[in-house]
Protein backbone atom coordinates (compact mmCIF):
# COMPACT_ATOMS: atom_id res chain seq x y z
CA UNK A 1 0.00 0.00 0.00
CA UNK A 2 1.27 3.24 -1.33
CA UNK A 3 1.39 6.21 1.16
CA UNK A 4 -1.58 7.77 -0.70
CA UNK A 5 -3.94 5.00 -0.38
CA UNK A 6 -3.18 4.91 3.13
CA UNK A 7 -3.44 8.34 4.02
CA UNK A 8 -6.46 9.32 1.22
CA UNK A 9 -6.60 13.35 2.59
CA UNK A 10 -2.95 13.79 2.32
CA UNK A 11 -1.68 16.66 -0.08
CA UNK A 12 -0.95 15.66 -3.36
CA UNK A 13 0.79 18.25 -4.86
CA UNK A 14 3.93 17.87 -3.69
CA UNK A 15 5.68 18.72 -7.27
CA UNK A 16 5.36 22.03 -8.56
CA UNK A 17 2.47 22.48 -10.39
CA UNK A 18 0.49 23.53 -6.72
CA UNK A 19 -2.64 22.07 -7.94
CA UNK A 20 -4.32 22.64 -4.42
CA UNK A 21 -3.93 26.52 -5.46
CA UNK A 22 -6.83 27.36 -7.70
CA UNK A 23 -4.92 30.19 -9.35
CA UNK A 24 -2.33 27.83 -10.38
CA UNK A 25 1.43 28.83 -9.20
CA UNK A 26 2.00 31.36 -7.34
CA UNK A 27 2.70 34.80 -9.00
CA UNK A 28 5.73 35.73 -7.33
CA UNK A 29 5.60 39.72 -8.53
CA UNK A 30 2.57 39.79 -7.47
CA UNK A 31 3.13 38.25 -3.96
CA UNK A 32 6.30 40.91 -3.74
CA UNK A 33 4.41 43.84 -4.96
CA UNK A 34 1.53 42.94 -2.09
CA UNK A 35 3.75 42.33 0.75
CA UNK A 36 5.66 45.18 -0.06
CA UNK A 37 2.71 47.75 -0.26
CA UNK A 38 1.31 46.03 2.90
CA UNK A 39 4.43 46.96 5.01
CA UNK A 40 4.71 50.41 3.13
CA UNK A 41 0.86 51.12 4.01
CA UNK A 42 1.76 50.72 7.56
CA UNK A 43 5.23 52.68 7.30
CA UNK A 44 2.73 55.13 6.73
CA UNK A 45 0.07 54.95 8.87
CA UNK A 46 2.38 55.30 12.06
CA UNK A 47 4.12 58.00 10.47
CA UNK A 48 7.65 56.51 9.96
CA UNK A 49 9.67 57.84 6.83
CA UNK A 50 10.99 54.12 6.69
CA UNK A 51 11.81 50.55 8.47
CA UNK A 52 15.95 49.48 8.52
CA UNK A 53 15.43 45.99 8.84
CA UNK A 54 18.02 43.19 10.05
CA UNK A 55 15.51 40.26 10.81
CA UNK A 56 16.57 38.24 7.54
CA UNK A 57 12.03 37.20 7.65
CA UNK A 58 11.46 40.90 7.39
CA UNK A 59 13.79 41.73 4.67
CA UNK A 60 12.64 38.59 2.79
CA UNK A 61 8.97 39.86 3.27
CA UNK A 62 9.42 43.66 2.44
CA UNK A 63 11.77 42.41 -0.97
CA UNK A 64 11.66 38.68 -1.62
CA UNK A 65 15.68 38.63 -1.37
CA UNK A 66 17.30 35.59 0.46
CA UNK A 67 20.77 34.98 1.89
CA UNK A 68 21.89 33.13 4.55
CA UNK A 69 18.93 32.95 6.69
CA UNK A 70 19.60 31.08 9.59
CA UNK A 71 23.43 32.73 10.00
CA UNK A 72 21.98 36.36 9.35
CA UNK A 73 19.85 35.65 12.29
CA UNK A 74 22.18 36.17 14.51
CA UNK A 75 25.14 38.27 12.50
CA UNK A 76 23.85 41.88 11.73
CA UNK A 77 25.68 41.39 8.30
CA UNK A 78 22.97 42.10 6.28
CA UNK A 79 20.01 44.80 6.22
CA UNK A 80 17.90 47.30 3.87
CA UNK A 81 16.32 50.51 4.64
CA UNK A 82 12.67 50.32 3.11
CA UNK A 83 11.08 53.68 2.48
CA UNK A 84 7.41 54.56 3.46
CA UNK A 85 7.63 55.37 -0.57
CA UNK A 86 9.60 53.66 -3.18
CA UNK A 87 12.08 50.95 -3.57
CA UNK A 88 14.19 49.50 -1.32
CA UNK A 89 17.74 49.86 -0.77
CA UNK A 90 19.84 46.57 0.39
CA UNK A 91 23.18 46.13 2.44
CA UNK A 92 23.89 42.72 1.65
CA UNK A 93 26.69 40.41 2.59
CA UNK A 94 30.32 40.87 0.97
CA UNK A 95 30.50 39.98 -2.47
CA UNK A 96 26.19 38.73 -2.43
CA UNK A 97 25.00 41.71 -4.49
CA UNK A 98 24.23 39.67 -6.93
CA UNK A 99 21.63 37.64 -5.28
CA UNK A 100 19.59 40.67 -5.35
CA UNK A 101 19.38 40.58 -9.37
CA UNK A 102 15.74 41.41 -11.01
CA UNK A 103 14.05 41.90 -8.08
CA UNK A 104 12.12 45.21 -8.78
CA UNK A 105 11.57 45.73 -4.63
CA UNK A 106 15.40 47.20 -4.70
CA UNK A 107 16.33 50.28 -6.50
CA UNK A 108 20.01 49.79 -5.36
CA UNK A 109 22.43 47.06 -3.64
CA UNK A 110 24.96 47.89 -1.59
CA UNK A 111 28.31 46.37 0.77
CA UNK A 112 27.05 46.24 3.93
CA UNK A 113 28.92 48.24 6.60
CA UNK A 114 28.67 45.34 9.73
CA UNK A 115 29.73 46.35 13.21
CA UNK A 116 29.24 43.51 15.30
CA UNK A 117 32.00 42.14 17.49
CA UNK A 118 32.83 38.94 15.52
CA UNK A 119 33.21 41.30 12.06
CA UNK A 120 34.60 44.54 13.75
CA UNK A 121 36.46 43.01 17.13
CA UNK A 122 37.50 46.15 19.37
CA UNK A 123 37.00 48.64 16.10
CA UNK A 124 33.50 47.92 16.59
CA UNK A 125 32.90 51.58 17.72
CA UNK A 126 34.72 53.25 14.79
CA UNK A 127 32.52 51.18 12.09
CA UNK A 128 29.28 51.44 13.99
CA UNK A 129 30.15 55.24 12.88
CA UNK A 130 30.78 54.57 9.54
CA UNK A 131 27.83 52.50 9.15
CA UNK A 132 26.02 54.98 10.29
CA UNK A 133 26.64 58.12 8.22
CA UNK A 134 26.32 56.21 5.26
CA UNK A 135 22.28 55.11 6.07
CA UNK A 136 22.16 58.22 6.93
CA UNK A 137 22.91 59.40 3.61
CA UNK A 138 20.96 56.92 2.06
CA UNK A 139 17.96 57.84 4.17
CA UNK A 140 18.35 61.78 3.44
CA UNK A 141 18.55 60.67 -0.40
CA UNK A 142 15.50 58.53 -0.21
CA UNK A 143 13.04 60.41 1.34
CA UNK A 144 13.95 63.89 2.59
CA UNK A 145 15.98 65.67 5.32
CA UNK A 146 12.68 65.52 7.02
CA UNK A 147 12.79 62.05 7.57
CA UNK A 148 13.77 61.62 10.83
CA UNK A 149 11.25 59.51 12.37
CA UNK A 150 12.76 55.99 11.08
CA UNK A 151 11.86 52.33 12.57
CA UNK A 152 14.36 49.47 13.20
CA UNK A 153 13.46 45.79 13.93
CA UNK A 154 17.15 44.85 15.38
CA UNK A 155 19.57 47.90 16.96
CA UNK A 156 22.48 47.64 18.64
CA UNK A 157 23.65 50.05 21.16
CA UNK A 158 26.67 51.36 19.21
CA UNK A 159 23.89 51.44 16.23
CA UNK A 160 21.26 53.48 18.02
CA UNK A 161 23.98 55.79 19.74
CA UNK A 162 25.59 56.55 16.24
CA UNK A 163 21.92 57.42 14.47
CA UNK A 164 20.28 59.27 17.47
CA UNK A 165 23.76 61.07 16.93
CA UNK A 166 22.64 62.18 13.76
CA UNK A 167 19.26 63.75 14.92
CA UNK A 168 17.09 60.63 13.94
CA UNK A 169 14.23 59.39 15.84
CA UNK A 170 14.12 55.79 16.45
CA UNK A 171 11.14 53.43 16.86
CA UNK A 172 10.22 49.70 16.43
CA UNK A 173 9.65 48.03 13.18
CA UNK A 174 8.28 44.83 14.38
CA UNK A 175 5.25 46.39 14.65
CA UNK A 176 4.61 47.63 11.35
CA UNK A 177 6.24 44.36 9.53
CA UNK A 178 3.87 41.74 12.15
CA UNK A 179 0.92 43.42 11.37
CA UNK A 180 1.72 44.25 7.30
CA UNK A 181 2.80 39.98 7.28
CA UNK A 182 -0.94 38.92 9.06
CA UNK A 183 -2.66 39.18 6.05
CA UNK A 184 -1.98 36.88 3.50
CA UNK A 185 -2.88 37.51 -0.34
CA UNK A 186 -4.30 34.34 -2.57
CA UNK A 187 -0.64 34.07 -3.71
CA UNK A 188 0.85 34.01 0.21
CA UNK A 189 -1.77 30.98 0.34
CA UNK A 190 -0.64 29.22 -2.78
CA UNK A 191 2.99 29.47 -0.99
CA UNK A 192 1.33 28.16 2.39
CA UNK A 193 -0.08 25.17 0.63
CA UNK A 194 2.71 23.95 -1.09
CA UNK A 195 4.95 24.07 2.37
CA UNK A 196 1.97 21.85 3.67
CA UNK A 197 1.95 19.67 1.09
CA UNK A 198 6.02 18.84 1.61
CA UNK A 199 5.86 18.76 5.10
CA UNK A 200 2.97 16.24 5.17
CA UNK A 201 5.02 14.34 2.54
CA UNK A 202 7.78 14.20 5.61
CA UNK A 203 5.57 12.84 7.92
CA UNK A 204 4.31 10.25 6.12
CA UNK A 205 7.47 9.37 5.35
CA UNK A 206 7.92 9.62 9.60
CA UNK A 207 4.90 7.27 9.82
CA UNK A 208 6.04 4.44 7.17
CA UNK A 209 9.93 4.37 9.38
CA UNK A 210 8.11 4.72 13.01
CA UNK A 211 9.22 1.03 14.09
CA UNK A 212 10.70 -0.19 17.47
CA UNK A 213 14.25 0.26 17.00
CA UNK A 214 14.48 3.32 15.34
CA UNK A 215 15.38 6.72 17.40
CA UNK A 216 13.82 9.60 17.73
CA UNK A 217 16.96 11.25 15.79
CA UNK A 218 15.95 9.13 12.76
CA UNK A 219 12.41 10.43 12.73
CA UNK A 220 13.24 14.24 12.66
CA UNK A 221 15.99 13.53 10.09
CA UNK A 222 13.72 12.07 7.63
CA UNK A 223 11.01 15.18 8.48
CA UNK A 224 14.64 17.26 7.85
CA UNK A 225 15.52 15.63 4.29
CA UNK A 226 12.09 15.51 2.80
CA UNK A 227 11.53 19.25 3.87
CA UNK A 228 15.34 20.05 2.31
CA UNK A 229 15.03 17.40 -0.66
CA UNK A 230 11.98 19.15 -2.11
CA UNK A 231 12.75 22.48 -1.57
CA UNK A 232 12.37 23.78 2.04
CA UNK A 233 14.34 25.91 4.14
CA UNK A 234 14.81 25.03 7.66
CA UNK A 235 13.21 23.59 10.88
CA UNK A 236 12.43 25.95 13.55
CA UNK A 237 12.79 23.61 16.58
CA UNK A 238 13.56 19.75 17.70
CA UNK A 239 10.27 19.47 19.13
CA UNK A 240 9.76 15.15 18.79
CA UNK A 241 9.98 13.18 22.08
CA UNK A 242 8.26 9.97 22.52
CA UNK A 243 6.94 7.72 25.73
CA UNK A 244 8.36 9.13 28.71
CA UNK A 245 9.83 11.95 27.13
CA UNK A 246 6.26 13.20 25.74
CA UNK A 247 5.53 14.75 29.19
CA UNK A 248 6.46 17.76 30.16
CA UNK A 249 6.86 19.21 26.42
CA UNK A 250 9.24 20.68 25.08
CA UNK A 251 12.01 17.92 25.33
CA UNK A 252 14.11 18.06 22.57
CA UNK A 253 14.63 14.78 19.89
CA UNK A 254 17.08 12.69 21.23
CA UNK A 255 18.98 9.36 20.69
CA UNK A 256 16.31 7.68 22.67
CA UNK A 257 15.34 4.25 20.74
CA UNK A 258 11.43 3.61 20.14
CA UNK A 259 9.88 0.85 22.01
CA UNK A 260 6.57 -1.05 21.22
CA UNK A 261 3.42 0.94 22.56
CA UNK A 262 5.73 4.57 22.93
CA UNK A 263 3.76 7.20 21.48
CA UNK A 264 5.29 10.18 19.69
CA UNK A 265 4.56 13.38 19.66
CA UNK A 266 5.95 16.08 17.59
CA UNK A 267 5.50 19.91 16.22
CA UNK A 268 6.70 20.71 12.73
CA UNK A 269 7.63 23.90 12.93
CA UNK A 270 9.27 23.88 9.56
CA UNK A 271 9.95 26.77 7.25
CA UNK A 272 9.16 25.10 4.00
CA UNK A 273 9.83 26.44 0.04
CA UNK A 274 9.11 29.97 -0.62
CA UNK A 275 9.75 30.58 3.06
CA UNK A 276 6.51 30.04 4.49
CA UNK A 277 6.12 28.04 7.71
CA UNK A 278 3.86 24.93 8.38
CA UNK A 279 3.35 24.88 12.19
CA UNK A 280 1.69 21.35 12.94
CA UNK A 281 1.97 18.63 15.62
CA UNK A 282 1.08 15.19 15.45
CA UNK A 283 0.77 12.04 18.04
CA UNK A 284 1.92 8.65 16.86
CA UNK A 285 1.73 5.49 17.97
CA UNK A 286 4.59 2.88 17.56
CA UNK A 287 4.29 -0.79 16.83
CA UNK A 288 1.32 -3.00 16.24
CA UNK A 289 -0.63 -1.97 19.51
CA UNK A 290 -4.25 -0.32 19.90
CA UNK A 291 -2.93 1.91 22.65
CA UNK A 292 -3.46 1.61 26.52
CA UNK A 293 -6.46 3.31 27.73
CA UNK A 294 -4.76 6.11 29.08
CA UNK A 295 -3.30 7.02 25.90
CA UNK A 296 -6.73 6.95 24.38
CA UNK A 297 -7.96 9.29 27.10
CA UNK A 298 -5.44 12.28 26.44
CA UNK A 299 -5.83 12.01 22.86
CA UNK A 300 -9.04 12.35 22.50
CA UNK A 301 -9.08 15.65 25.34
CA UNK A 302 -6.37 17.22 22.63
CA UNK A 303 -8.70 15.90 19.90
CA UNK A 304 -11.57 17.75 22.02
CA UNK A 305 -9.34 20.72 22.64
CA UNK A 306 -8.30 21.03 19.24
CA UNK A 307 -11.82 21.20 17.26
CA UNK A 308 -14.02 22.86 20.13
CA UNK A 309 -11.54 25.84 19.54
CA UNK A 310 -11.20 25.80 15.67
CA UNK A 311 -15.19 26.21 15.74
CA UNK A 312 -14.69 29.47 17.36
CA UNK A 313 -12.00 30.79 14.52
CA UNK A 314 -14.03 33.45 12.65
CA UNK A 315 -13.49 37.10 11.49
CA UNK A 316 -14.68 40.13 13.98
CA UNK A 317 -13.52 37.64 17.24
CA UNK A 318 -11.29 39.10 19.60
CA UNK A 319 -8.11 37.60 21.00
CA UNK A 320 -9.45 38.17 24.64
CA UNK A 321 -13.13 36.95 23.58
CA UNK A 322 -11.53 33.96 21.82
CA UNK A 323 -9.45 33.13 24.90
CA UNK A 324 -12.46 33.26 27.28
CA UNK A 325 -14.36 30.97 24.98
CA UNK A 326 -11.86 28.86 24.43
CA UNK A 327 -12.16 24.87 25.70
CA UNK A 328 -11.49 24.86 29.21
CA UNK A 329 -8.73 22.60 30.08
CA UNK A 330 -9.33 20.21 33.24
CA UNK A 331 -7.64 21.08 36.45
CA UNK A 332 -5.12 17.79 36.25
CA UNK A 333 -3.79 19.43 32.68
CA UNK A 334 -3.88 22.95 33.71
CA UNK A 335 -0.03 23.32 34.77
CA UNK A 336 1.71 21.67 31.62
CA UNK A 337 -0.84 23.48 29.54
CA UNK A 338 1.09 25.46 26.34
CA UNK A 339 1.79 28.56 26.28
CA UNK A 340 -0.90 29.74 24.61
CA UNK A 341 -4.42 28.75 22.68
CA UNK A 342 -3.81 29.57 19.20
CA UNK A 343 -1.04 32.24 17.10
CA UNK A 344 -0.59 33.53 13.96
CA UNK A 345 2.23 31.76 11.61
CA UNK A 346 3.04 33.04 8.39
CA UNK A 347 7.18 33.16 7.55
CA UNK A 348 7.74 32.46 10.98
CA UNK A 349 5.18 31.86 13.62
CA UNK A 350 3.91 35.96 14.26
CA UNK A 351 1.33 38.17 15.81
CA UNK A 352 -1.36 37.55 16.91
CA UNK A 353 -1.39 35.12 20.05
CA UNK A 354 -4.72 34.02 21.91
CA UNK A 355 -3.84 33.17 25.70
CA UNK A 356 -5.26 30.83 27.88
CA UNK A 357 -8.72 32.00 29.88
CA UNK A 358 -6.44 31.99 33.17
CA UNK A 359 -3.25 34.26 31.47
CA UNK A 360 -5.60 36.99 30.12
CA UNK A 361 -5.34 39.79 32.23
CA UNK A 362 -1.61 38.97 32.35
CA UNK A 363 -0.63 38.98 28.89
CA UNK A 364 -4.11 38.92 26.57
CA UNK A 365 -3.40 42.08 23.92
CA UNK A 366 -6.16 43.53 21.89
CA UNK A 367 -6.43 42.22 18.25
CA UNK A 368 -8.98 41.06 16.19
CA UNK A 369 -9.05 37.78 13.61
CA UNK A 370 -9.41 39.04 9.71
CA UNK A 371 -9.84 37.00 6.92
CA UNK A 372 -6.55 36.33 5.20
CA UNK A 373 -5.49 35.63 8.69
CA UNK A 374 -3.54 32.08 9.21
CA UNK A 375 -3.63 30.80 12.46
CA UNK A 376 -2.03 27.55 14.63
CA UNK A 377 -4.88 26.40 16.93
CA UNK A 378 -2.23 24.59 19.80
CA UNK A 379 -3.17 21.65 22.13
CA UNK A 380 -0.88 19.42 25.32
CA UNK A 381 -2.47 17.51 27.30
CA UNK A 382 -0.56 15.89 30.10
CA UNK A 383 -0.99 15.69 33.58
CA UNK A 384 1.78 17.25 35.91
CA UNK A 385 3.89 14.30 37.24
CA UNK A 386 2.05 12.12 34.27
CA UNK A 387 4.06 9.52 32.57
CA UNK A 388 3.21 10.50 28.69
CA UNK A 389 1.35 13.78 27.09
CA UNK A 390 -0.37 14.55 23.72
CA UNK A 391 0.43 17.40 21.19
CA UNK A 392 -1.87 18.01 18.56
CA UNK A 393 -2.27 21.22 16.22
CA UNK A 394 -3.32 22.61 13.58
CA UNK A 395 -2.84 25.53 10.36
CA UNK A 396 -6.31 26.92 9.43
CA UNK A 397 -6.96 29.70 7.71
CA UNK A 398 -9.70 32.66 8.46
CA UNK A 399 -12.25 33.42 5.65
CA UNK A 400 -15.06 35.41 5.38
CA UNK A 401 -17.43 33.41 6.80
CA UNK A 402 -15.37 31.55 9.54
CA UNK A 403 -12.20 28.88 8.41
CA UNK A 404 -11.13 26.40 6.46
CA UNK A 405 -8.38 24.10 8.07
CA UNK A 406 -5.40 23.90 5.48
CA UNK A 407 -3.22 20.89 7.35
CA UNK A 408 -4.56 17.47 5.65
CA UNK A 409 -2.55 15.05 7.93
CA UNK A 410 -5.14 12.51 9.52
CA UNK A 411 -4.58 12.00 13.16
CA UNK A 412 -3.32 8.67 14.73
CA UNK A 413 -6.98 6.16 14.14
CA UNK A 414 -5.57 3.91 16.94
CA UNK A 415 -5.70 6.01 19.76
CA UNK A 416 -9.27 7.47 18.78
Amino acid sequence: MNLYERFPRMKKSVGPEMKDFEGGQPNMLRMRGYRMGRLQAELKRLDYAGAVLFDPINIRYATGSRNMAVWTLHNAARYCFVPAQGTAVLFDFHNCEHLAAGLETIGEVRPAKAFFFFSAGNRAAEKAELWAEELADVIRHKVGPQGRRIAFDHLDPLGLHAMTKRGFQIFDAQEPCELARSIKSADEIGCMLHGLAVCEAGMARMYEEMKPGVTENDLWASLNDTNHRMGGEWIECRLLSSGGRTNPWFQEASDKVLRPGDIISFDTDLIGPFGYCVDISRTFLCGRSKGTEEQRRLFNLSMEQIHYNIELVKPGISCREFAEKAWRIPNAFVKNRYSCVAHGVGMCDEWPKVTHAQDVARSQYDAILQPGMTICIESYIGEEGGAEGVKLEEQVLVTENGCEVMSTFPFEERLM
